[in-house]
């Protein structure tokens, strides 16, 4: 590690603590290893070599999480389709240098790893419930919808409660098209798990049914 890029020590009361990005890379030369070091103490992912904090999920956020969770479980015990849904906190390996961390992750049987004491590698369907703020919003519909196009993700749901949107992505090719963006009293569809159906209402009112 490059110390000269590091900020002066020792730090002063109100600063942050310098001391401790002693232990760790500058930005842009994080690796898998070293991401992974801090990752059972904080919500993060590793992106491009950079680390990104993630926000803290909301009651709302998980109940939702929670809701796919079971939708899904279900579908696939009715299914002769077989293969996993798991949930975050799961950090998965794109591809170099980027590490993300679906909310919900689906992997066919053909792709559940022979090591299961490692993390994933190759993923089929993902979905995101999006946190509040500019950077929550921007990471899910812009940033990841990249990110999961380029590993090669089949599927990615975008599960939206601020604007009460399901926006499901198909990928055609090395980017997503745009198969259905339902709102408050649709359905949405998977078309990798056929037969998989959410409706949009179950998933907004999840808050006022408490």
């Amino acid at each position: 590690m490059n110390t000269a890029l590091q900020p002066r020590i020792p730090s002063k009361i109100g600063e942050p603590a310098w001391e401790v990005t002693r232990f760790f890379p500058p930005q842009g030369q994080w690796t898998e290893a070293d991401f992974l070091r801090i990752h059972t103490n904080l919500m993060a992912e590793l992106v491009e070599g950079k680390l990104e904090i993630l926000p803290v999920p909301t009651w709302l956020h998980q109940l939702i999480v929670d809701f796919l969770v079971t939708e899904v479980k279900r579908y696939l015990q009715n299914h002769e389709m077989g293969g996993v849904v798991l949930f975050a906190p799961l950090p998965v390996k794109l591809f170099k240098g980027t590490v993300r961390e679906p909310d919900i992750l689906y992997v066919r049987r053909e792709n559940i790893p022979t090591d299961l004491s490692s993390y994933p590698e190759k993923i089929d369907l993902a979905m995101e419930v999006v946190s509040e703020g500019t950077e929550a919003i921007k990471r899910d519909y812009v940033d990841k919808r990249v990110d999961y196009a380029k590993a090669g993700i089949s599927e990615y749901w975008i599960v939206d409660p601020e604007q009460s949107l399901v926006t499901v992505l198909e990928l055609n090719g090395s980017a997503y098209r745009v198969a259905q963006e339902c709102r408050v009293g649709e359905t949405a569809r998977s078309l990798l798990l056929d037969g998989l159906l959410i409706r949009t209402d179950a998933v907004f009112t999840l808050g006022k049914r408490m």
